[in-house]
């Protein structure tokens, strides 16, 4: 007997692009009953379109890996968003006992750099009589704010305060650059 799912599952799923991979390799986005590339599928991502990627046989939910494979292919194109540091630092993260707080961390993290830039470009066109030094200073001293309490929030959360060791101070290159001042 065929079961049926609950209707907003097939609601959900009916706003959800579904793209199938097969064992060649090949992408067959069922929407448009064609094979892509992972360009195009690069390009559903900046449209914000939701889809996932599903192997043809199994059913299993392959997003993740080809997204992975998306960014490994435009790190090693042009110029690189993760740095070798970076990259040795997540992996330290695997099987560490903070793995799990570290996904929702980067997330809330990336949220709050992408609700900044909004704040900025938004700044930016409304510009009435302030140079762009002056905004940019004054964003980002409330970005600094708005960082120092996220992690302070954090820390809060796992029953630790900000400990001095954390806390960075400006090199001596850095001393004469502009920094916030104290309020």
């Amino acid at each position: 007997m065929l079961r049926r799912s609950s209707p907003s599952l097939e609601a959900r799923m009916a706003n959800v692009r579904i793209i199938k991979k097969y064992p060649n390799r090949r992408l067959y986005d069922t929407e448009i009953s064609s094979y892509i590339t992972l360009e195009d599928v690069r390009q559903l991502i900046l449209e914000d379109e939701r889809f996932e990627v599903r192997d043809a046989k199994s059913g299993e939910d392959l997003t993740r890996q080809v997204l992975l494979q998306i960014i490994t292919e435009h790190e090693q194109e042009g110029q690189p968003m993760l740095s070798t540091e970076l990259l040795s630092q997540l992996i330290r993260f695997y099987g560490d006992s903070l793995q799990g707080f570290m996904g929702s961390y980067l997330e809330r993290s990336m949220q709050l750099f992408l609700d900044q830039q909004q704040q900025f470009r938004s700044q930016l066109n409304s510009l009435l009589g302030q140079t762009p030094w002056t905004m940019l200073n004054q964003i980002t001293e409330r970005n600094m704010d708005l960082w120092k309490n996220f992690q302070t929030g954090l820390l809060g959360q796992l029953g630790q305060g900000p400990s001095d060791d954390n806390q960075t101070s400006p090199t001596r290159k850095d001393a004469g650059r502009n920094t916030p001042r104290p309020r």
